[in-house]
């Protein structure tokens, strides 16, 4: 019914960019916030940055001042601008959203994209 589909992810070398994006489709009443996710193999998986329906922002310590992470309410859609890559931002990375997807808003759910891979060589 909801789906999160992402892109932009790929082989990068140290220092270089990407641009993540995630869409989201179906039925949505309203997005309490999104995000992206990263796991790499052996960790947790961990939060990266998110935006809730007010605009706030969250990014995690390691990527402050490097990731970015926007929204385009109209397009249902999340970014996330990662510079200066280094080859620990390697990994999974997968979109979020905490949504109502019908008019009971308060019957809030979690959904997840298939994720896209990074990996930034050394």
């Amino acid at each position: 019914q909801v789906q999160l589909v992402e892109s932009g992810g790929g082989l990068v070398q140290a220092g270089g960019s990407l641009r993540l994006s995630c869409a989201a489709s179906g039925s949505i009443y309203s997005i309490n916030s999104m995000g992206w996710y990263r796991q790499a193999p052996g960790l947790q998986r961990e939060l990266v940055a998110s935006t809730t329906s007010d605009g706030t922002t969250y990014v995690l310590d390691s990527v402050k001042g490097r990731f970015t992470i926007s929204r385009d309410n109209a397009k249902n859609s999340v970014y996330l601008q990662m510079n200066s890559l280094k080859p620990e931002d390697t990994g999974d990375y997968l979109c979020h959203a905490n949504l109502s997807p019908s008019s009971r808003w308060w019957e809030v759910m979690d959904y997840w994209g298939k994720g896209t891979l990074v990996t930034v060589s050394s």
